[in-house]
């Protein structure tokens, strides 16, 4: 069985590695985000354990991204954060288990037997935020009982920012992820699918509002 680590403390990674392979698993690990995405899109995996807080990329933006890209692999969240705020955060991205540092090594093995024993149960459909659900399969935005559909573009948007958990998130991180490399698009893209968006949480009935904070981007607030 083939295992990925994902975290920035090369020490704590290694040392994962040497639990997973003294305990017969194939191990190896990767020690940011941008490469931890990369690796886990090989399909080369059968779980990976992931560090919130990388460098490039946070283990949020990487399991939601892998979602998005149906990318089922079991994720075992790894983490110095223990508040149930950040426990939902990542579950609701797309985890399927959050284990908090320290840890005892027959814990870590315990959870991944668990994980992998289940794996292809679990379906990631849609994403939460405050009182929203976004539906990855229909690109249907509700609130309540109210719902409209989104555009593609629109659809990326909101999904990266609710995968953001109320972090900034930059003009141009959101054209390169959204737009990539199109010639044609700017940052007035940007600017107009966030306005669409706006209209579209409010014709739900919504709390959460996209906010600008100058210079630095957007991210998600509920009023």
């Amino acid at each position: 069985m083939n295992i990925l680590v994902v975290e920035d403390e090369r020490n704590l990674a290694d040392a994962i590695v040497k639990i997973l392979e003294d305990e017969g698993y194939n191990a190896e690990a990767t020690y940011d985000g941008k490469a931890g995405l990369t690796c886990a899109k090989s399909g080369l995996y059968d779980a990976i354990v992931l560090d919130v807080m990388l460098p490039g990329m946070s283990g949020y933006d990487v399991v939601h991204q892998m979602r998005r890209e149906n990318v089922a692999t079991p994720v075992l969240m790894l983490t110095a954060r223990t508040s149930t705020e950040d426990k939902v955060a990542g579950l609701d991205a797309g985890a399927d288990d959050y284990m908090t540092k320290p840890f005892e090594a027959p814990e870590l093995l315990a959870r991944l037997r668990a994980l992998t024993r289940r794996r292809g149960e679990v379906l990631i459909d849609e994403i939460k935020f405050a009182d929203i659900v976004l539906d990855l399969t229909t690109h249907d935005l509700s609130c309540g009982e109210k719902s409209v559909h989104l555009s593609g573009k629109e659809f990326e948007v909101l999904s990266i920012l609710m995968g953001s958990n109320s972090r900034v998130v930059s003009k141009q991180d959101l054209l390169t992820r959204v737009w990539g490399t199109d010639g044609e698009a700017s940052e007035n893209s940007v600017e107009a699918y966030v306005s669409f968006l706006r209209k579209k949480l409010a014709h739900v009935g919504s709390k959460v509002q996209v906010t600008t904070l100058r210079m630095l981007g957007y991210r998600l607030e509920v009023l």
